[in-house]
């Protein structure tokens, strides 16, 4: 819990800071009165997603995603892959999954983000590749089948559409896919 908390606090105050984007013309001063700017996290600034290096372990990689999730959860009101702190987390999820393609638990981790930033195609392709699902995962999974189901459904692409549920429901059945195969 206490380390939840510093995460959101760190997170707030960072974003606190992040606020101002504007960047003041530069001034000619003499060297000996030039002041610098503050490093701040590249996390936190809005205009771009923080490096991910090619020496970052998977663990880190796995690591950073997650604080990187848990701010953006406090940053945005919805989430969406095209924030920064959101892109960071699936970002950094994507090189802990791809470097280490033996550990599972960063394969779903990935899926999930996929999922909850409504990148319904990765998110269904992860959940398909990943084999055995837990019932969360199952839950996850479901959700992406029916909103990729939907949108085939609403292109008038019936074919696709029925797939969809079909594998949706063979993870987890729902009020959602019942209701799209009802409409097929």
């Amino acid at each position: 819990m206490k380390k939840i908390l510093m995460l959101s606090a760190f997170a707030l105050a960072g974003l606190a800071a992040a606020q101002d984007t504007t960047t003041p013309a530069p001034t000619e001063t003499s060297p000996a009165t030039t002041e610098t700017a503050p490093m701040t996290d590249p996390a936190m600034t809005t205009d771009a997603a923080p490096e991910m290096t090619t020496m970052m372990t998977p663990a880190d990689a796995f690591a950073r995603a997650q604080e990187y999730a848990v701010q953006a959860d406090v940053a945005y009101p919805v989430p969406f892959y095209d924030r920064t702190l959101w892109k960071a987390a699936v970002d950094a999820s994507y090189v802990a999954a791809s470097q280490d393609t033996s550990n599972r638990a960063y394969d779903a981790y990935l899926a999930q983000l996929y999922t909850k930033t409504q990148w319904w195609i990765n998110a269904y392709n992860a959940w398909n590749n990943l084999g055995e699902l837990n019932d969360t995962e199952k839950e996850w999974a479901s959700l992406s089948a029916a909103k990729l189901a939907y949108i085939a459904l609403q292109r008038g692409d019936r074919t696709t559409a029925r797939a969809y549920v079909e594998k949706g429901m063979s993870w987890k059945d729902s009020a959602s896919l019942q209701a799209i195969m009802s409409r097929l």
